[in-house]
């Protein structure tokens, strides 16, 4: 018995015109679909592309909150980032290959989940302004010390 055919999808790109039912599919964890790309002399284009798949960023997402980071008081931050540093990388190796900006805000949760587990382990830092300081001098000082730190390493915007 031959498997049912998937509908045809249509690359729609800047090149290409008209409508159609299917412009985007999903395949090994990727969603490509038309998204905008700038040219090497910085010209923007629309073009068909991958990035990570809604699915798998839900996924993700939900693995991360498991971790329970912003409860994990009793351990160091050099803990931390042994533990979670070579998953984060994965996650950054495969995905971010293309259309990296699509992990971001992501990478943006774990820092809100670490500014959160700073707050709690030191009562000095439960103010909003010192908990900034202290996270703008970490991030200064080590700025690999967390393996998305290269990619995102500004004070979350919520915490």
């Amino acid at each position: 018995m031959l498997p049912l055919a998937e509908p045809a999808v249509y690359c729609k790109d800047s090149n290409r015109r008209g409508s159609y039912e299917h412009t985007e599919f999903t395949f090994l964890g990727y969603t490509f679909r038309p998204r905008g790309v700038r040219t090497k002399t910085g010209k923007m284009f629309t073009g068909f592309n991958p990035a990570i798949s809604k699915d798998a960023l839900t996924k993700i997402g939900r693995q991360v909150r498991s971790w329970g980071l912003h409860r994990r008081t009793e351990v160091s931050e050099a803990d931390l980032a042994e533990r979670i540093n070579p998953i984060v990388r994965g996650w950054m190796n495969y995905y971010g290959a293309f259309y990296r900006s699509a992990l971001y805000p992501l990478l943006a949760r774990i820092n809100a989940y670490l500014m959160r587990w700073l707050r709690k382990k030191f009562k000095r830092l439960r103010g909003r302004k010192k908990a900034h300081e202290a996270w703008t001098r970490a991030v200064t000082a080590r700025p690999k010390f967390f393996a998305h730190w290269a990619w995102v390493p500004g004070v979350p915007a919520v915490w």
